[in-house]
């Protein structure tokens, strides 16, 4: 009997943290769907695996949106034939000004990325991982270390990262009984597109501006392949990955 493929979904595929997962799955042997809002963006990915690109699905989803959410998880098993991975990792941000400055629209927009998106692939996800056979799968989402503590002038992404660990918990307990596993990671100045305005110094709790330091987006990458490469009768619930010296533990 031949093993079953590894299959995952990557939101936010395009750029960054999940560019880098991705490529990463897909070159440690992983079918893997690649969401996010540009196809271009999505088939750079892809072209980054070298000779793993064949196993991609490049999937252009806004994930916001419930019935793109639908077919990027449709089109996901009916071309690999089953689902075993999510990572829940497309993310947004309103603009740094202060909170009474935001508008609604600002804010739904950060809601609708952050919080329904990875809610409305986490109802999908359980959809398929319970009526397949074997049953079960594994979800991972990106918190971000804004799940633990706000920078200046960031409540719309805070709010949602502090929500995305109640949904990690939630979906932990209510995937159990489908041998459904579910953790979270929160990432701390991976280096990126992001992060790129670092390099001018970044705004303190106390309002003074400093550069802080990052570390390679590859670590985290390899720490979510780690995650998604235990059995699904062990997981890591949450984990915290960060440049070692950023102004994160300690008084700022």
């Amino acid at each position: 009997m031949s093993e079953k493929p590894r299959v995952a979904i990557v939101t936010g595929a395009g750029s960054g943290i999940g560019r880098a997962t991705a490529t990463t799955l897909l070159n440690a042997g992983y079918d893997v769907a690649l969401a996010g809002r540009r196809a271009d963006a999505l088939e750079e990915t892809a072209a980054q695996a070298d000779e793993s690109a064949g196993r991609s699905l490049c999937i252009p989803t806004d994930v916001g949106d419930a019935e793109a959410v639908t077919n990027l998880f449709r089109s996901t098993v009916d071309t690999f034939g089953r689902l075993g991975l999510v990572f829940n990792n497309a993310g947004s941000g309103a603009p740094p000004v202060p909170l009474e400055d935001l508008t609604v629209e600002q804010w739904q927009r950060v809601v609708d990325v952050n919080l329904t998106g990875p809610f409305l692939c986490t109802q999908e996800a359980f959809r398929i991982m319970k009526a397949q056979n074997p049953q079960g799968g594994r979800i991972i989402n990106n918190g971000s270390i804004s799940a633990h503590a706000p920078r200046p002038f960031s409540a719309p992404y805070t709010s949602t990262k502090h929500a995305i660990t109640g949904l990690t918990r939630s979906t932990s307990l209510d995937g159990r009984a489908y041998n459904i596993a579910c953790g979270q990671i929160d990432i701390g100045n991976a280096a990126t597109e992001m992060t790129e305005r670092m390099s001018a110094g970044i705004v303190q709790a106390d309002g003074s501006t400093k550069v802080e330091p990052t570390m390679d987006v590859q670590h985290v990458a390899d720490a979510v392949l780690h995650m998604a490469s235990l059995p699904l009768d062990a997981n890591v619930q949450f984990m915290t990955v960060m440049a070692t010296a950023m102004p994160f533990i300690g008084r700022g």
